[in-house]
């Protein structure tokens, strides 16, 4: 089945920034957007304001009619879609949609995803990918079905993954990337020149699941490569975090949770610090040296370049002690 540009009706779901990219890319293009799907607004902020989506706001701006259910089985909205007539949706970054949805257009529903599938299925592909220290990531459209992420892929873009390249730097390159993906993969079902090829089955799967607090939290025994991965996978956001502890008599204090944003794994140790300075029988060695604080590895030295502690924002380390001191004693564990 063909279908010109001019007379395509399309439907295009999803919540978030990275999703504003590929909704643009295809109104450059001249595709029709009949209808947007998209999260209910939400309380946010300090004063608990009701906060509309960034594919909503786009949207908007553009025009076009804006859905947002509670729920994706409601008799409501899905005779509000259906009313629609789509031939073809497409989904970044949204909800699991149920069959009544997904199955409606007759060309298709089609997602990005922000991995080389089968590889990183789940909810944080991007994250995952620098934590596990890939040294290479894509996108990849493809045919939604029954399960997550595991329906027959249309296209494929490969992009190679910097060694310092954190999160929110990888997660606007994908951005660029799948937006220009999603023209080619309309381009192609519009012409009816499609293929889609089923997943391969790979022995060894990694997963891309939800990132929750805990998973943030430091694991200073890891390799001075593995802590570098980690850091800049949660960076800038949710943030790698840890407790700073010290004495204070016999009191332990602790300040938590400390952000890591930035580490750096490379550098030699610092020509100041005294013999025995760093050495502990519990936890490691936080040292501040002028406008530096650095981290006794065991495998050796570790220096934190931006971090964020409770009360204040986030900063490069050197303007973060202007007006903050490290506690002499301080360690990590």
């Amino acid at each position: 089945m063909t279908k010109d540009k001019e007379n395509l009706r399309i439907v295009y779901m999803g919540t978030p920034e990275f999703a504003v990219a590929g909704l643009e890319a295809l109104l450059e293009q001249n595709f029709q957007v009949i209808g947007v799907v998209t999260a209910p607004d939400r309380p946010s902020g300090r004063g608990r304001k009701l906060q509309s989506s960034a594919v909503k706001k786009y949207a908007l701006e553009k025009g076009i009619p804006v859905l947002q259910p509670q729920k994706l089985r409601d008799k409501g909205f899905l005779m509000e879609l259906a009313a629609l007539k789509a031939d073809l949706q497409i989904i970044v970054a949204f909800r699991m949609l149920p069959k009544v949805v997904w199955g409606m257009p007759p060309l298709g529903t089609f997602n990005l995803h922000a991995s080389l599938l089968p590889q990183y299925r789940g909810a944080a592909p991007i994250n995952w990918a620098l934590i596990n220290g890939e040294t290479e990531s894509g996108v990849t459209t493809f045919f939604i079905d029954e399960k997550i992420d595991t329906g027959a892929i249309l296209l494929q873009e490969r992009c190679s993954i910097l060694p310092e390249e954190n999160a929110g730097q990888l997660h606007d390159k994908l951005m660029a990337l799948g937006a220009s993906l999603i023209v080619k993969t309309v381009e192609l079902i519009s012409d009816g020149k499609a293929k889609a090829v089923v997943q391969e089955e790979v022995n060894q799967l990694k997963e891309a699941p939800k990132i929750h607090r805990e998973t943030c939290e430091i694991d200073w025994s890891q390799s001075l490569e593995q802590l570098h991965n980690f850091t800049r996978g949660l960076s800038p956001y949710p943030a790698a975090w840890t407790t700073f502890y010290w004495k204070n008599g016999q009191e332990t204090k602790a300040l938590g949770p400390v952000k890591v944003l930035q580490l750096d794994s490379n550098s030699s140790a610092p020509e100041s610090i005294e013999n025995g300075q760093t050495d502990r029988e519990k936890g490691l060695a936080v040292v501040q040296i002028g406008k530096q604080i650095w981290i006794k590895h065991l495998e050796g030295w570790l220096r934190i370049l931006e971090m964020q502690i409770p009360g204040k924002r986030k900063m490069l380390v050197q303007d973060l002690l202007n007006g903050w001191q490290l506690e002499e004693g301080t360690w990590v564990e």
